[in-house]
């Protein structure tokens, strides 16, 4: 079979046999089809679209392409569930979330991506902490997740090495916003991953690759629809990406937000409700509670009671990071040589959140092309939130960079993602809408 006869086919509005699936599913795992046929094929997918049986297939075929995680042997007393976020701008969800619902219970196994476009990446983050073994071998990985209750590690080579290689081509292809393909990508980490039940975010506004609500209930139906083939639970929450999702934007700013959180240092109100919403929607569909409203209180009162933030210290640890990184969480990240205060004036009406992504990018914290090394410690701080009064005692930010040139070009390029004027805007709810299947 030649790939060329694949590209064309899908180039011509075709829908892919599953011989040909399983051939672009084999290439990528090998490496054998080059890369500029690959996303070749990812534009013709991008422009063309899939069937949800193509994409049923696609999504199958990459989970199998690799190790298949199976929890059963480990005995554990709850169940394994995870969360998943379609991407946004400073969306550190998964540090909070995983570290709650395992104090609450659940076995979190969470596999998370890199930086996908102008989205921040899991992975990406947590290497901010020195020491964590990012994609360590399984046994560890088991061990953790048992032991402490989460694990959150990068997509290792082993598991769905297929998506692994097609998630790096189109984030720098400009393919990323495909149903299709985003649904796969998820869907086959998360059924390797072994999982009882998942959560999705479904992010929707100017930062999320899903930028109107319809688009995002879209891929969110696609999700539970393709999860439920392979017989994977899901229920989807759509939320709010209008604007940067807490207070820091950056791999190692976020990191440290993470951490004062889960001291109860500072929780930022729309960050705290979908954590909280996300943590309880986890407890439901693992059957740890059975009303939506005790779920989110326990969830809350893991954080309150300091319980959360202990398994967080515990996983970081086990994970060969610092064993007092919560305590002691400021020596450990590292800091960038230049900050700066970014001015505005008035009350900040709207963010182009995507600008600020990838303002992010041009300072070194987001990739341009396929395997660039990233400077872990730049970015945003002390964001406001859409509805302060930005003047000379509250700054729109503070700028974290290599440079002062760097810092310089950063802050135009916030502030003309940013709309002020002289009244405060209405507030627009953090959640939108909770689908489970049976909608």
């Amino acid at each position: 079979m030649l790939f060329t006869d694949v590209i064309r086919r899908k180039r011509d509005g075709g829908t892919l046999s599953d011989e040909q699936i399983q051939f672009l599913v084999d290439g990528l795992a090998d490496g054998s089809i080059p890369a500029e046929q690959v996303s070749a094929l990812a534009m013709a997918v991008f422009l063309n679209s899939m069937s949800f049986d193509e994409a049923g297939k696609l999504t199958l075929a990459m989970a199998n392409s690799g190790t298949v995680l199976d929890w059963s042997a480990e005995s554990l007393d709850g169940p394994v569930v995870d969360k998943h976020s379609t991407g946004g701008v400073g969306d550190k969800v998964s540090f909070l979330l995983a570290p709650i619902a395992a104090a609450c219970g659940c076995y979190v196994p969470m596999i998370s991506g890199r930086g996908l476009g102008h989205t921040g990446g899991t992975t990406d983050k947590v290497e901010a902490i020195p020491g964590y073994a990012s994609t360590p071998d399984f046994d560890l990985f088991r061990k953790t997740v048992k032991d402490v209750g989460c694990s959150i590690i990068g997509q290792t080579a082993d598991l769905a090495p297929a998506d692994r290689r097609f998630y790096a081509i189109r984030d720098v292809t400009g393919t990323v916003e495909s149903v299709p393909l985003i649904t796969a990508s998820i869907l086959s980490k998360k059924i390797a991953a072994g999982l009882e039940g998942l959560v999705m975010d479904v992010k929707t506004g100017s930062g999320a690759f899903m930028d109107t609500h319809d688009k995002a209930v879209e891929l969110a139906d696609s999700i539970i629809r393709t999860a439920a083939q392979a017989g994977l639970k899901t229920h989807a929450l759509i939320t709010d990406m209008n604007e940067v999702l807490g207070l820091t934007a950056g791999n190692a700013l976020e990191i440290a937000e993470s951490v004062r959180y889960l001291r109860n240092d500072v929780r930022e109100a729309r960050l705290d409700e979908v954590v909280l919403a996300l943590t309880g929607e986890m407890l439901l569909i693992g059957g740890v509670e059975i009303d939506r409203d005790k779920a989110i209180a326990r969830c809350r009162d893991a954080v309150e009671s300091g319980a959360a933030a202990a398994v967080f210290d515990r996983m970081v640890s086990a994970m060969g990071g610092p064993s007092d990184f919560v305590d002691h969480y400021e020596n450990h990240l590292g800091k960038a040589p230049v900050t700066a205060a970014v001015s505005g004036n008035g009350y900040l009406q709207s963010v182009d959140t995507r600008a600020v992504g990838n303002a992010i990018i041009e300072l070194g914290g987001g990739r341009r092309e396929v395997g660039q090394a990233l400077d872990l410690t730049v970015g945003f701080d002390r964001l406001a939130p859409v509805g302060t009064l930005v003047d000379d005692e509250r700054p729109l930010a503070i700028v974290h960079a290599a440079s002062s040139e760097d810092a310089e070009l950063a802050s135009r390029r916030l502030l003309d993602a940013c709309t002020f004027g002289d009244e405060p805007p209405a507030r627009k709810p953090m959640l939108y809408q909770i689908l489970t299947g049976s909608d």
